[in-house]
């Protein structure tokens, strides 16, 4: 008697390869009836490494050629720095709102350069020239602002300089009631490389605090105390003495927070209540008497810009500024 053909499917042999590549069908049938082979990204079978998506490879960028006169040019922000307009960071922000001009052209784009001797750039129709670099220090008394002009008529501190051509002004800030060394230039450059957080240029202040401060407080201080715009610290805090009830203390900050050292004190329960900035960097107030300015030496700017420069380096190969530098 003749044996019947099975019928139906072939069960799949147990020695079947595994599908190359790792494919799996995705649910459904294909256009036409056939149900589709394509991978699917992330799947998985038994030792099988999931398909992963190449990346577009990036193409190296060509160098700039340097043009002739390309030695000429500067980035806007830095020379209106430089031409005694304030500081780099509100150089940028005078560009952003459209205030400046190059030959007529309102300029709104960040590191656009410019030939200032060639090119007509004005601030808020002013034409702008560069000017000749001025540096001079001040003993700041309480009751003057840190700034170049006030609203209301109040004392400031480019009051404290002789009629003077050149538009300065103050290189960080001390608060109304503080006292102390103030640098007033018209270097933006220098300006900016001292009061920017990230280079961490050291400014050393004496402190007079109400109270006895003990190791906790300065363990503290030095620790860091969260403010409610960040977190502060003091770089180094020294106890100078007593002055009765209250303390004497040497205090180096290296950061740029409003207020500082009283708003730290105060979160403490202690009160500042006297406060004189005394060095910044290697540059001492010395014998110059409060309300009263003067030239900075030769060798003093000199020093500026070789900490500004260290500060700089420093920052860039992530170390302190007081750790050697490549």
């Amino acid at each position: 008697m003749a044996q019947k053909k099975k019928t139906g499917s072939r069960p799949a042999s147990k020695t079947a390869r595994p599908v190359k590549g790792g494919m799996k069908r995705r649910p459904g049938p294909r256009p036409g009836g056939k149900p589709s082979t394509a991978p699917v990204p992330g799947a998985v079978r038994p030792g099988r490494r999931p398909i992963k998506r190449r990346r577009p490879s990036k193409k190296k960028s060509t160098p700039r050629v340097p043009m002739p006169g390309d030695e000429n040019l500067v980035r806007l922000q830095k020379f209106l720095a430089s031409a005694g307009f304030g500081s780099r960071r509100q150089c940028e922000e005078y560009i952003l709102t459209g205030r400046v001009l190059v030959d007529g052209k309102v300029i709104t784009e960040l590191g656009t350069r410019v030939d200032p001797n060639k090119q007509e750039i004005t601030l808020d129709d002013e034409t702008i020239k560069r000017e000749k670099l001025v540096y001079w220090f001040a003993n700041k008394p309480k009751g003057v602002l840190s700034t170049t002009k006030d609203t209301h008529a109040r004392p400031t501190i480019v009051d404290l300089l002789p009629g003077i051509t050149e538009r300065v002004f103050p290189v960080g800030r001390l608060d109304e009631e503080s006292t102390g060394l103030l640098l007033l230039t018209n270097d933006g450059d220098l300006t900016n490389l001292l009061t920017h957080p990230r280079y961490g240029v050291p400014k050393t202040y004496e402190v007079l605090v109400a109270g006895r401060i003990n190791i906790d407080v300065i363990a503290k201080l030095k620790r860091g105390i969260w403010l409610s715009d960040g977190r502060a610290r003091v770089h180094e805090v020294e106890k100078i003495g007593m002055r009765g009830e209250a303390t004497m203390l040497r205090i180096v900050l290296r950061e740029g927070h409003n207020r500082e050292i009283r708003r730290l004190f105060a979160s403490l329960e202690h009160k500042v209540m006297r406060l004189e900035r005394v060095a910044i960097g290697p540059i001492k107030i010395r014998k110059l008497r409060s309300g009263t300015c003067r030239l900075a030496t030769a060798d003093e700017i000199r020093m500026l810009r070789e900490l500004a420069e260290r500060a700089r380096l420093a920052a860039e190969q992530g170390l302190d500024i007081d750790e050697p530098t490549d």
